[in-house]
């Protein structure tokens, strides 16, 4: 009895140790992954922003330099706006903002939208979304250029009601077989142009107030061992 008391305690001290040393290494891979996961969407982000508003269009640090607005549930973001703003000289000469189409085919579709003080846009990307492959997913610079369609775009170019998809009388081409995507994106647009110019006056005053980081060129850091090409491609 003694000896099958002994090799119980045994094996529950193995299956004890086993089940810490499986938990810590699940563990380590969790951490791991996350940290991972957070520098891939960094890098994303990063390169986005450049994209929107290259290095060479502004002299200050574009992604250190952000400023809070005033929340807006047209925006479907939660809390204050924080956006990324691009400096010349110290001149505040646009703005990028995170916003989100609540409304794409599979969920919300993450993006960022550039705008100079004019409320003209100087680009929108994409950062995160789950729409179809091989439809929805045109709405991605790696799949169509679909999204430059915005370049240069404002409130009243299109006039109001033609910020829509062509099939709904709208300026902007569907894609084949997917217009619910599309639709959600112009709309999503739309509206931060829209927050815009209703705050135009408290965006021109934070702008402003902020200190830039410096009147040297920029060039942008290197995040987890990668560089970013700034210019539109």
């Amino acid at each position: 009895m003694a000896a099958i008391a002994q090799s119980m305690r045994r094996s529950a001290i193995g299956l004890g140790l086993f089940a810490i040393i499986t938990g810590g290494t699940i563990a380590v891979t969790q951490v791991a992954t996350e940290e991972r996961i957070e520098q891939q969407a960094a890098r994303a982000e990063a390169k986005a922003l450049f994209e929107i508003i290259p290095e060479s269009r502004h002299t200050n640090d574009l992604l250190r330099d952000t400023v809070q607005l005033p929340a807006s549930e047209r925006l479907t973001l939660p809390g204050p706006l924080t956006v990324w703003v691009a400096r010349q000289d110290g001149r505040p000469i646009g703005m990028i903002m995170p916003i989100v189409a609540p409304d794409g085919y599979s969920g919300n579709i993450q993006l960022l939208v550039g705008v100079d003080m004019q409320g003209t846009i100087l680009g929108v990307r994409v950062t995160s979304h789950r729409e179809t492959p091989g439809l929805g997913d045109r709405i991605e610079t790696k799949k169509s250029d679909w999204i430059r369609s915005f370049d240069g775009r404002s409130l009243g170019e299109p006039p109001h009601r033609e910020w829509n998809v062509k099939k709904n009388g709208g300026q902007f081409d569907q894609f084949t077989g997917a217009t619910i995507t599309p639709r959600a994106v112009v709309k999503a647009v739309q509206k931060a142009l829209i927050y815009f110019r209703e705050n135009r006056g408290v965006i021109r005053e934070r702008l402003n107030e902020a200190p830039s980081q410096g009147n040297e060129a920029f060039k942008p850091e290197t995040i987890a061992g990668e560089s970013f090409n700034t210019e539109h491609s």
